[in-house]
């Protein structure tokens, strides 16, 4: 049993955009590089929480994106839902073949565990991991290696210049 990489991302993008939503609308491409996620990726993934009422977008210069609501009333099970994305412990993906195209003996105990992890999720707002210390540490460093990265490109767009 395992979320996939849409999950995943879509997750991550989320609390990053929560992480960073006090200095305005964020650019997709800024959460591309701090979470080293494709950006043509992201733009999947946010087309869908759009549409899912999850963020808005914010046309023109400065641009991006913004939570639709506040941090206290997104929850991690919306996101995953939101990019069609389910946490699914059965082998059979929920089809309920998983023998011979039969229910196996232990078909609704994995159906009982992906509700119970379902319900989990459910209970995590966003608000709940920005506030984590191990969460806002690995931001703060993700920002440190940003800022020295676009120090570095600046540097050599100077030199280049000269």
């Amino acid at each position: 049993m395992r979320l996939t990489t849409k999950g995943r991302y879509a997750v991550t993008a989320m609390l990053d955009l929560a992480l960073h939503s006090d200095q305005g609308p964020v650019s997709l491409s800024d959460i591309s590089n701090r979470q080293e996620i494709s950006l043509s990726y992201l733009e999947q993934l946010f087309s869908k929480l759009r549409k899912k009422s999850l963020v808005t977008s914010v046309r023109g210069p400065g641009g991006g994106y913004r939570l639709s609501r506040s941090n206290d009333d997104i929850f991690v099970a919306q996101i995953v839902d939101a990019v069609n994305e389910s946490v699914d412990a059965t082998g059979c993906k929920g089809r309920s073949d998983c023998q011979g195209g039969n229910t196996c003996l232990t078909h609704h105990l994995w159906c009982d565990l992906s509700d119970q992890i379902h319900d989990f999720l459910n209970n995590i707002s966003l608000e709940q991991l920005v506030r984590r210390e191990d969460v806002r540490q690995v931001a703060e460093r993700q920002s440190f290696e940003g800022r020295q990265s676009q120090f570095e490109h600046d540097k050599i767009s100077a030199a280049i210049v000269d």
